[in-house]
This record gives structure tokens, sequence and C-alpha cells, in this order.
């Protein structure tokens, strides 16, 4: 049995959008993650933070969805922020390299906070 993929937006805020991410990250998950991130950029929210916490697994294609969703976020002058990364996928994240050019913090609230801070200091 399978955990379904599942997208959910529990918060939005002008250019920023939190995701929550869960379930089976794979290539049957990913073009709809895709789908979802690229509403999301034409409603005006390019500024994404992912949490990943409940992704139980992700292979090649979820990975590749990641950079998609950061590359379109970037052409947008937006920017993916990674959070709450499970252990397995954090070691995902580190032998391709994503974590060189993904940010990443512990929860939603830590990348939001880092965010705000980064808002009045810019």
């Amino acid at each position: 049995m399978t955990d379904a993929f599942h997208i959910d937006v529990p918060h939005t805020d002008g250019a920023l959008a939190v995701i929550v991410l869960s379930g089976e990250f794979d290539s049957a998950a990913a073009p709809a993650a895709r789908a979802r991130v690229l509403e999301l950029i034409a409603a005006g929210h390019a500024d994404l933070v992912a949490d990943l916490s409940a992704v139980t697994f992700c292979d090649s294609s979820g990975l590749g969805a990641l950079v998609g969703i950061w590359r379109c976020a970037k052409d947008a002058d937006g920017s993916l922020t990674l959070a709450a990364i499970p252990d397995r996928l954090s070691r995902l994240l580190s032998v391709t390299g994503m974590d060189t050019f993904l940010p990443d913090y512990p929860s939603a609230e830590a990348a939001l906070t880092a965010r705000q801070g980064n808002r009045t200091t810019a």
C-alpha cells in the first residue's frame, strides 16, 4: 500500500505561500506538484516555503520536481525554501548537491521567521 501524495496550501500572504507536501513524492506525484505550484506563482505567490515533514518517500522525479519548482519560482523573481526535511530526504538533497542552492529550516515557522527578518534588513 502506498501513501497517496497530497499538496496543501495552509498559508498565503502577499507573494508568500507555504505548501505542505505529504505522502510519496514520486513520478506519479511530480506533475501534480508542479502544476499546483505554477498556479500559485501565476496567482502572485512566487516566494514558496515547502514543508516536507510528511513526505514518506521521494524518488528522482520528486527531486526533479523540487528543482523545477525552484526554477519556476526563481524565474518569477521568487524563491523556494525547504522546511522540516526528514532525515532520509536530507541525505538525498546532500548527495545530489541540491542542499547548496535550496535553503532549509527545521520548520515552516522557522523559515517564515527568517524570511520576515530578511525583509526588515533588506
